[in-house]
């Protein structure tokens, strides 16, 4: 396919970075639609109906996960045949000036004509931000992309979203039907020690400065956070059914439940008779499964984490993909990389006094660093499934 391009690119207001070339439109045009790419034959923007779609479209994109997407114009999305566009309905302003009026916060976006095959093809870039979740104003509905399809976003999604930008801190949401009677003191005790705090019964008004507890909005009651319940519960699968481990292996499978640390525990000492080698890295191994219990994704309560083992592998699956704006090769890469779940991280590494998150923030690299005389391990980034798997 022949790409040339002879007319230049609409001025930018916004200094957004990366111009689209046709280096960059030739790699779009072969790939799929997807969450981030869509390919649309023409764009009508006169009645409200038709606007309503154009602001679908570009706010579930822009909630999806990964970084800037495209919409581009004049191609059919299935053949991939070039039908081109008039250049007088892409007007940089009226685009602008209708996301901005029908989105909260506006999305940046930027427009770029090229001739393609003497047709002209319009790509609408649309730019990745921290202000996540973009909401229609008209109707107050979030969009976000399943695979090539938009749809409404889900309100683990929304919430998942608002926690990302910061909005949120989905541990310190208080569990209506849990009280402080359901906590482990004797937990809550040691993490006090460990921080130094001097008491001996920690009072109401110390758990909730901590975050462990809450209180409901217009009573006197306290309520267990899902932070305080996951750290510091005595039995959190009551409240918090999908926070479990299963271990599937040829002979069994086994579910493990109960707090972080003991989760951790038990889970490692179930995994240590599989072990057959002496030089078996375990410790990396560890990390791995403690990772994926602090750093998963809570407020997916459709599933647990999944551990498969076979005579060739061990493979960790986790609910919760990258947090949006990382990629595996980033995580591996950085030192000190953005991680969900931040306010139980800072904890379990005050509790768990085996340091086995003292070194996290490297994780990746420590581990296949680890595996290097063992064999090869993989990281899986699997953001339209909100997966991440460790094999």
């Amino acid at each position: 396919m022949s790409i040339k391009a002879d007319l230049p690119s609409k001025t930018r207001k916004l200094d957004l970075g990366g111009i689209m070339d046709i280096h960059k439109l030739n790699k779009l045009l072969k790939r799929d639609e997807g969450p981030k790419l869509d390919f649309k034959e023409t764009l009508h923007l006169e009645t409200e109906s038709e606007k309503k779609e154009f602001t679908k479209d570009i706010i579930a994109i822009a909630n999806s996960r990964g970084g800037r997407g495209y919409i581009i114009y004049g191609v059919q999305d299935k053949t991939k045949r070039i039908i081109g566009v008039e250049q007088k309905d892409f007007v940089e302003e009226k685009l602008q000036q209708i996301a901005y009026n029908r989105i909260d916060p506006p999305v940046p976006l930027a427009t770029d004509c090229i001739e393609v095959e003497g047709k002209l093809v319009v790509v609408l870039t649309i730019y990745a931000d921290s202000h996540k979740p973009y909401q229609m104003i008209r109707n107050g509905a979030f969009y976000i992309r399943r695979g090539s399809t938009t749809d409404i976003a889900r309100r683990s999604e929304i919430a998942n979203a608002f926690q990302e930008c910061g909005m949120l801190t989905y541990e310190t949401v208080i569990l209506r039907n849990a009280g402080v009677e359901d906590l482990d003191t004797s937990i809550i005790q040691k993490y006090l020690n460990n921080m130094g705090v001097t008491a001996e019964y920690p009072s109401d008004i110390l758990l909730e400065s901590m975050g462990i507890i809450g209180r409901k909005i217009g009573t006197p009651d306290y309520n267990v956070t899902i932070g305080g319940m996951l750290l510091f519960g005595k039995n959190p699968s009551v409240f918090l059914p999908h926070a479990y481990v299963k271990v599937d292996s040829a002979d069994e499978t086994v579910c493990f439940c109960g707090n972080i640390l003991n989760l951790l525990n038990d889970v490692s000492d179930y995994l240590k008779k599989f072990i057959r080698r002496q030089d078996y890295p375990f410790t990396a191994l560890e990390e791995a499964v403690a990772n994926a219990i602090v750093h998963r994704d809570y407020l997916d309560s459709s599933r647990g984490i999944h551990i498969n083992i076979t005579s060739k592998s061990i493979e960790i699956s986790n609910p919760g993909a990258l947090i949006a704006g990382n990629t595996v090769y980033k995580f591996i890469k950085e030192s000190n990389p953005e991680r969900r779940n931040s306010w139980l991280y800072q904890r379990v590494l005050v509790l768990d006094e085996k340091g086995r998150f003292s070194k996290s923030g490297i994780g990746m690299k420590r581990i296949r660093h680890a595996f290097s005389g063992i064999g090869y391990v993989k990281f899986i980034n699997l953001g339209s499934q909100n997966l991440f798997k460790v094999i």
